[in-house]
């Protein structure tokens, strides 16, 4: 531990922020919407989803103003982001710049997807590309047999050099069997090698329309082709794949046809390679043009006071949703300790403790009037018979039955004739009464 880093919570954040913003730059996502959220700030806040993850995107009010659509939750949209971490929270998020419906869009993404794909492999290299042949004596064409393409081509060749000869290999040139037919109709052309170059023609149309020469099997079979072709698919301002793995790209079908035309072949040989030069100059500058932006934006923005006042601003509306929220519980809250204090209140309140205490009372004087009862009757059994028990041993009983109790005058208790003396009264209580008496002489 003593050479290892350590970081600190907030440094690692901001290193992760700006690998991620220096590793990626600007990207294409494309993704459903939900959880969205516009606070009064202005800024957008949702999350950006397909069917197995989903990332969290914020776009602020200077770029939403720019959007041509409003987010709703399940849209499907295509947008223009960079991916940052929000530092308090650690989560790593997009910041949408550019937001539009995901219809045309995915089109031209899949395009340009594709388009750096097969440039990356070499497709479009021009050391691979086939040149045309000096004497042309018969033309393939592949192409819709009652399209304007093939009667464009027909009109030039028939005007400009009716010896060529030229070999029609029908197919469709729109819709989802279109790149079947395609590939079908090129792979017939090289299986006979029969004809000295390929034209690959259609007239002009949508992304949609053209959508067929964007496929990328049409793109490997094309640059694996062994006859020299020319693609000449829509008007000049339309470039499909077609037209950049194609040994040639002709603005138009007419112009194609005027490429395999004597009069002004090597001309047009001659400006095909200047333009070729010319494209592969001109890309290199751009590339190296967009990697010199690219990097001075990067600069710019992780010193620009508009990246901390967004920061500062989502936190602020992050920390209002949290206010907000604590505000509702404790309202909530309240709410409830009130509802539970008038019900406490009401079930203590006298009026409804009366009738019960009175009840109680009643109930109370019943059972003491009973235990009053029970204790008199308990009391009186008791004294009959203490009173039957005295009467046992009371010698009143014994004197009843024919006993008398002797005293002398001083109330002394006779119970020998020894203890009076000859003449000496005493006292006899009999059952009936008391008389008094004197002691005689003795036998």
């Amino acid at each position: 531990m003593t050479n290892a880093a350590i970081f600190t919570v907030t440094q690692l954040n901001a290193e992760v922020r700006q690998v991620l913003e220096q590793g990626f730059g600007s990207i294409w996502l494309i993704g459903e919407i939900s959880n969205f959220a516009a606070p009064g700030s202005g800024h957008w806040y949702f999350t950006l989803k397909d069917e197995r993850a989903q990332i969290k995107a914020a776009m602020f009010r200077n770029a939403n103003q720019r959007a041509k659509v409003r987010p709703q939750h399940g849209m499907q949209v295509l947008v223009r982001a960079k991916l940052t971490v929000y530092e308090p929270r650690g989560d790593y998020q997009l910041i949408v710049e550019h937001m539009e419906d995901a219809g045309a869009g995915l089109l031209q993404q899949r395009y340009e997807q594709l388009k750096r794909k097969l440039q990356a492999e070499g497709l479009f290299a021009s050391d691979h590309k086939l040149p045309l042949p000096e004497k042309i004596k018969r033309v393939g064409v592949i192409t819709s047999p009652t399209g304007a393409a093939v009667r464009d081509i027909l009109a030039v060749l028939k005007r400009r050099d009716p010896q060529v000869e030229v070999i029609i290999y029908p197919s469709a040139v729109q819709g989802q069997a279109a790149v079947n037919d395609l590939l079908f109709a090129l792979q017939r052309a090289c299986a006979r090698d029969e004809v000295d170059v390929l034209i690959v023609a259609r007239g002009g149309g949508s992304l949609e329309d053209l959508w067929c020469f964007n496929d990328e099997q049409l793109a490997y079979a094309l640059h694996s082709c062994p006859l020299p072709v020319i693609s000449a698919v829509g008007h000049e301002v339309d470039f499909t794949i077609a037209d950049y793995v194609a040994d040639v790209r002709a603005p138009t079908p007419s112009a194609a046809a005027e490429l395999v035309s004597r009069d002004q072949r090597e001309t047009l040989q001659r400006l095909q390679q200047l333009e070729h030069r010319l494209q592969q100059y001109w890309q290199r500058q751009r590339s190296f043009t967009q990697q010199t932006l690219q990097h001075w934006q990067q600069r710019l923005q992780q010193q620009h006071p508009q990246r901390r006042l967004q920061l500062h601003s989502q936190r602020l509306d992050e920390l209002m949703v949290r206010a907000n929220h604590a505000i509702r519980r404790q309202q909530q809250y309240t709410q409830q300790r009130v509802v539970q204090q008038q019900q406490r209140l009401a079930s203590l309140h006298p009026q409804r403790q009366l009738p019960m205490l009175t009840q109680q009372v009643e109930r109370l004087q019943q059972r003491a009037a009973t235990a009053i009862k029970q204790t008199l009757t308990r009391y009186q059994q008791q004294q009959q018979n203490r009173i039957q028990n005295l009467q046992l041993v009371s010698p009143l009983q014994t004197i009843a039955r024919g006993y008398a109790v002797v005293r002398s005058e001083q109330g002394e208790l006779i119970r020998a004739p020894e203890q009076l003396a000859v003449g000496e009264t005493f006292s006899v209580k009999v059952a009936e009464g008391e008389f008094q008496a004197q002691k005689i002489a003795a036998k």
